[in-house]
């Protein structure tokens, strides 16, 4: 047995979790793939030709990582596809961050959120990144019951809607850092 394995529900229910987080940000952008390719043309990282072309991609790329999170045989591969996609989003928000770039649609969410870029987004990335790694870590073996298969469903909704709780409150820092002055 390896020196790190999860339980199997730990793992599935990470893998589902994820799968929602990505089919659901995927569903988002391809709804108004205008609007997303603006949000990435505007981090000014690559070449207005090329931003579209990454913006047309992306979606696709998401929506797989979502489909093989959901299936145990190409989980580790859906894992790598997220986490790989999850660094690259996070090295193009730093970058702004680090410009000083703050004024710009994440192109994360919804079209027509005006959720902003901040350290906040990659704060949530870096915890996605964690969960990613759940999910592709080795699992005990151990025999599953029916009731594992309960726990994996109620503790994917649970992690989805922690993620989604925790996304609302970070999308618009100012609402915390108005409230303390």
């Amino acid at each position: 047995m390896p020196a790190f394995a999860v339980d199997p529900v730990a793992g599935h229910a990470s893998a589902a979790a994820l799968a929602i987080v990505f089919l659901v940000g995927a569903w988002h952008k391809l709804a108004d793939l205008d609007a997303f390719g603006f949000a990435v043309e505007r981090y000014r990282l690559l070449a207005a030709p090329l931003a579209r072309g990454v913006a047309l991609a992306l979606p696709p790329a998401e929506a797989l990582a979502g489909v093989l999170l959901l299936v145990p045989a190409t989980r580790g591969a859906g894992a790598a596809l997220a986490a790989a996609l999850l660094a690259v989003v996070s090295a193009a928000v730093a970058a702004n961050l680090l410009r000083g770039r703050r004024d710009i649609e994440c192109g994360c969410g919804a079209p027509g959120t005006g959720r902003r870029l901040s350290w906040a987004l990659v704060a949530r990335n870096a915890a996605l990144l964690a969960v990613c790694a759940v999910a592709a870590a080795p699992e005990q073996v151990r025999e599953l019951v029916w009731l594992d298969a309960f726990t994996t469903v109620f503790a994917a909704l649970a992690l989805w809607a922690v993620y989604g709780a925790a996304d609302e409150l970070l999308a618009d820092v100012r609402r915390f850092s108005s409230s303390r002055t």
